[in-house]
């Protein structure tokens, strides 16, 4: 804690009056900076009396109207307060313009508090809301309108008081040192809001990009979000991976719902790790099946043998723990060949495999065996070298007639 941790506390206090949880984020901006506005200005009015009292009695009027802006400006932060928020605009702009113009008449034009009605013209485009548009162009008109009228009167009259020279002088100096004052300061505090909504909205952005990324793969996320096209590419040398539990159906039956999302989850989250370890790309999962492959959306040449170690590591840590007090065992089937890949829908983006190697993975795993990686001639002839495969024999697999298909043992190293 610092010594200007109770300030701050002060000003958080100050620009949070009238603001609750059911306060749009959108306002809360605009009531901020009017509760800012009004509390800072009152400060630098009580900056003006010392100078004023110095020329008593000539000052005495408009020393009398400035003091009254203390407590006319303070009764802004009491309408917010009460949650009346466009009263205390409306009610703030006319009073500031009735102000200037009145000391502004009284003091005349060497005096330049008429260049003060340039403020409330230019702080209402920033202390309406969009709902209020028509309200800000009619305060603003009446400001613009009370400046070109004061600048007409000033061409044939003076001040109504006729102040003394040094008066005049020594307050034109004063008025225009808080004029400046006041803009630096304001703008400063524009500008302040305005990175904050800037780094706001880069969190914002970089929050969708990292949801996005979850969703689709990084390739593919860049080319949605720059480009407006059909996503649909070709590749040749792909791997697919269907995981499936074991007698899932009748498990789930006996479980609570929450029990049983848990489960899967618990199950799934390790095979994301893997498939980050291994640089491969989920697909999606449909219930209890998970879909992953190599070589998408980023070709490489060792496909098989990466996913088919990524199966490997799923069928034995799956083995080799218990799930909510349950022991699993997975269906896994694996196949290599062409694919086509794409993005599917407007609203959930969604990117997918489709072809005949895709659906013949589906196939190996589907007639696979409980606790076995199954794979189809195509991808025995990539890995066989390196991995310990057993031949199961002729299999009638639906959709393909009768094929050869073996069981992945283990790594040969």
């Amino acid at each position: 804690m610092t010594i200007f941790s109770p300030l701050k506390q002060i000003r958080n206090n100050i620009e949070n009056i009238g603001i609750d949880e059911t306060i749009d984020l959108s306002d809360r901006k605009h009531i901020t900076l009017h509760n800012t506005l009004a509390f800072t200005t009152s400060l630098i009015v009580i900056g003006y009396v010392p100078f004023l009292f110095r020329y008593l009695p000539e000052s005495r009027i408009i020393l009398y109207i400035v003091l009254a802006q203390v407590p006319l400006n303070l009764s802004i932060l009491l309408l917010n307060y009460l949650k009346h928020y466009l009263i205390a605009r409306v009610y703030s702009h006319l009073f500031c313009v009735i102000t200037f113009v009145t000391i502004s008449l009284l003091a005349g034009v060497e005096m330049n508090m008429h260049l003060y009605l340039l403020l409330p013209i230019m702080i209402a485009f920033f202390l309406y809301p969009d709902s209020q548009k028509r309200i800000m162009y009619t305060m603003v008109l009446i400001a613009l309108g009370s400046f070109v009228g004061l600048e007409i009167w000033f061409l044939n009259h003076n001040g109504i008081l006729k102040p003394s020279l040094a008066f005049v002088r020594t307050m034109a100096t004063v008025l225009n040192t808080g004029l400046i004052v006041f803009i630096v300061g304001f703008s400063f505090y524009i500008y302040t809001i305005y990175s904050q909504a800037e780094k706001g909205l880069r969190d914002k952005q970089e929050e969708a990009d990292a949801l996005l990324l979850n969703i689709l793969p990084k390739e593919i996320a860049s080319i949605l979000k720059h480009e407006n096209r059909v996503i649909a590419d070709q590749f040749d040398g792909v791997s697919i991976l269907f995981a499936d539990i074991v007698n899932f159906t009748p498990m789930s039956a006996k479980m609570m719902p929450t029990e049983l999302v848990a489960l899967l989850n618990e199950v799934f989250s390790c095979f994301d790790t893997l498939v980050e370890k291994y640089g491969l790309e989920k697909i999606k999962t449909i219930g209890d099946c998970y879909m992953v492959a190599a070589g998408v959306p980023r070709p490489r040449s060792d496909h098989a043998h990466i996913l088919t170690r990524f199966a490997l590591d799923i069928r034995d840590y799956v083995s080799q723990h218990e799930f909510r007090g349950k022991r699993l065992a997975l269906r896994i089937g694996l196949n290599s060949g062409s694919v086509v890949a794409g993005v599917i829908g407007h609203m959930k983006f969604s990117y997918d495999l489709w072809g005949d190697a895709v659906n013949t993975a589906s196939r190996m795993e589907s007639h696979g065996t409980g606790g076995f990686i199954q794979i189809a001639e195509t991808t025995y002839g990539l890995i066989k070298d390196d991995f310990i495969c057993e031949p199961r024999g002729v299999v009638s697999v639906k959709g393909k007639g009768e094929m050869n298909v073996w069981y992945v043992l283990d790594n040969k190293i």
